[in-house]
């Protein structure tokens, strides 16, 4: 029996999941990370460890293989010891253990085994659907090249050298001044007109914005004839999730998608980042949600993952 789909469900929702006799997979929480040289941007996520010195037995990876596969108790243990002896038997003989979205497992020359994650999954919930990406750099010494060539066209700085060259200037400086003194009042009253021209300008384009769009008329030259459905409302606070977009169209496009493949997709509306949530069906019952995740995550989306929720 494969213990990863098992071990990999319940890494998403809890810190440590243990082997009996074996070891435990262990999360911890880092926060999103900016490389220096790359400018790649890496969002929030899990990182994944093992420690083989936790190996007592608390009873969760056996009971929710149980509750998955309605067995008993007692029977999903045997199966968790029979793979254990599995596991060991190839550690010692020298192979590679891997466990698929969660690493590789190997003994070293002092018989500790040592543990390589795998990054091709994030087991943090609240970063489902961003990705990592790269800005482009600023290029500051453009800039600054930029505003030396207007400077060399437009000097703004009156040095005693130039007063000596040119004794105009010394005037020209009483004058600047004289203008900035004078001048600071009706700056002020500039830039207070200004502000209250722009708050007034804006108003006035958000009213006709809102007058074109009550008096906007649809016209459809070919209408299609009235379709009545029956729709039966999902109720239920445990949803198996099939993809979180930043764009709301593309939500549409992925429920229209699964809709046709049978399945009763629905939107569950906008998540803390944003993004809209879809999801596969939603239920009321735990037991057959992680049934149907089961068959989802084996025949159609190994990314699929489960959302207990109460929604409004």
């Amino acid at each position: 029996m494969q213990l990863e789909p098992y071990i990999s469900d319940l890494l998403y929702r809890y810190e440590c999941v243990t082997i009996p006799e074996f070891g435990s997979f262990l999360t911890r929480r880092v926060s999103a990370t900016i490389h220096e040289s790359t400018h790649t941007f890496y969002p929030p996520k899990k990182i994944l460890s093992f420690n083989e010195q936790i190996q007592k037995n608390d009873g969760l990876l056996a009971h929710y293989i149980a509750d998955v596969e309605k067995i008993p108790y007692e029977e999903a243990t045997k199966k968790v010891q029979k793979r254990v002896k599995y596991l060991k038997s190839f550690l010692i003989e020298g192979e590679t253990v891997d466990f698929h979205n969660i690493g590789s497992l190997s003994l070293n020359q002092e018989g500790k085994i040592l543990f390589e994650p795998s990054y091709h999954l994030n087991y943090l919930t609240d970063a489902f659907g961003l990705s990592q990406f790269v800005s482009e750099d600023v290029k500051r010494e453009t800039y600054k090249e930029t505003v030396e060539e207007i400077e060399k066209v437009v000097p703004i700085a009156v040095t005693p050298e130039r007063r000596k060259s040119r004794p105009y200037l010394k005037y020209a400086a009483v004058a600047i001044i004289a203008l900035t003194i004078g001048g600071l009042g009706a700056s002020k009253f500039y830039v207070d007109n200004i502000n209250e021209h722009n708050q007034l300008a804006q108003e006035q384009a958000n009213e006709q914005l809102e007058n074109k769009i009550q008096e906007a008329t649809f016209v459809i030259d070919n209408p299609l004839p009235a379709v009545t459905l029956n729709i039966t409302k999902q109720s239920g606070n445990y949803h198996i999730i099939a993809g979180a977009f930043r764009i709301e169209e593309n939500s549409d496009k992925k429920v229209s998608q699964l809709r046709e493949q049978g399945f009763k997709a629905r939107k569950i509306g906008v998540n803390k980042y944003g993004l809209h949530e879809v999801v596969y069906a939603s239920y009321e019952d735990r037991l057959e949600a992680l049934d149907a995740l089961r068959t989802i995550k084996r025949t159609h989306n190994s990314d699929a993952w489960l959302l207990v929720k109460e929604l409004d």
